[in-house]
């Protein structure tokens, strides 16, 4: 019953946001909000940067295209905001491999993880200040904010435990089994992973390249701030990073739908009115989604030659079937 109720409130919640947003309209800062979005296209951008020099070094011998790796990762992004549970990563993990083709799954797959160390070395840091201001709702407050993720994380903590670490566990096996029937799995993994045994060129190609990215992300949360008319300030950009590292921890909704909501109006909510909190709080998702799926969608169109998204998909899903047949045979 606690779980329905919360999935009952967290769409009521997210779809009372966005009432506000639309009542909100006319008083939206519009080149705040164009420029916030084109700043997080930057960002983006900068992104597919770091993650393509990690290719490069798994891959030194291949005329790897950036604009190609560029698109696999923004159709990626933009797919995750409209699909749960970061379906988007099946998208850049097929993309990429056709743009690579002496590339292997496993590498890529490994190349994605290389983007977690910075990712942990900012987000921690964030999430303890947003913890220490007072306004940012501790766990055991979860369950009252109404979003379904949050409540389930906070109504069951053990087993939320418990599920994790059997996920977890599984992975290893699942490596562990892989490594046995293909001897090979390890030394691909380890590939992909190449760029972390050259600290200086980790440093000097993905992680300043990603603090870049990272400055301009904050430039464009400050904008968005600014466009809904919360106020941009170093503390409140702060807060909104942190909400989203919880959310992106919980990707069950589409780009953390309900979790940024519950949050967001619980943070800011002695900033603004809760009309003008509650039209930020899905009006930034919005733009994001937006401009991130529409730039994903011309990237696959002019880069991939795909006509839509689940084209995409069942290519990437017919070239997996393909490949566990030859590997069979």
């Amino acid at each position: 019953m606690l779980v329905e109720g919360s999935i009952g409130s967290n769409i009521t919640s997210f779809f009372d946001a966005v009432g506000s947003f639309f009542d909100s309209l006319s008083r939206v800062g519009w080149p705040s909000l164009l420029l916030g979005a084109a700043m997080f296209v930057i960002y983006l951008t900068l992104r597919s940067r770091a993650f393509f020099h990690t290719l490069q070094a798994a891959y030194p011998g291949e005329p790897i295209q950036f604009r190609r790796i560029w698109g696999a990762y923004v159709a990626a992004y933009g797919f995750n905001n409209v699909i749960p549970a970061r379906g988007g990563d099946v998208i850049k993990l097929f993309l990429t491999r056709t743009s690579i083709p002496s590339s292997s799954y496993p590498a890529i797959g490994a190349a994605f993880l290389v983007e977690a160390g910075f990712d942990l070395a900012m987000g921690i840091p964030i999430l303890i200040f947003a913890f220490t201001r007072g306004v940012f709702p501790q766990p055991p407050e979860w369950a009252d904010l109404g979003a379904f993720d949050l409540s389930l994380v906070a109504a069951y903590p053990r087993f939320t435990l418990f599920l994790l670490t059997a996920l977890a566990f599984a992975g290893l096996v699942g490596f562990a089994l892989l490594s046995v029937r293909v001897k090979a799995f390890w030394g691909r993994v380890r590939q992909g992973l190449t760029i972390l045994a050259n600290r200086r060129r980790y440093l000097r190609e993905v992680f300043l390249v990603q603090f870049a990215g990272w400055l301009f992300r904050f430039i464009a949360f400050w904008l968005l701030l600014e466009a809904f008319n919360v106020g941009g300030s170093v503390e409140n950009v702060l807060l909104v990073l942190g909400v989203n590292a919880v959310a992106s921890a919980l990707p069950i909704t589409p780009g953390g739908a309900g979790v940024q909501q519950a949050f967001l109006v619980k943070v800011f909510a002695g900033t603004a009115s809760g009309a003008t909190i509650a039209a930020y709080s899905v009006g930034q998702q919005i733009a994001i989604a937006v401009f991130s799926l529409g730039v994903g969608f011309v990237a696959i169109v002019t880069i991939f030659k795909f006509r839509s998204f689940k084209e995409v998909v069942n290519a990437g899903k017919d070239a997996r079937a393909a490949e566990r047949a030859s590997a069979a045979a």
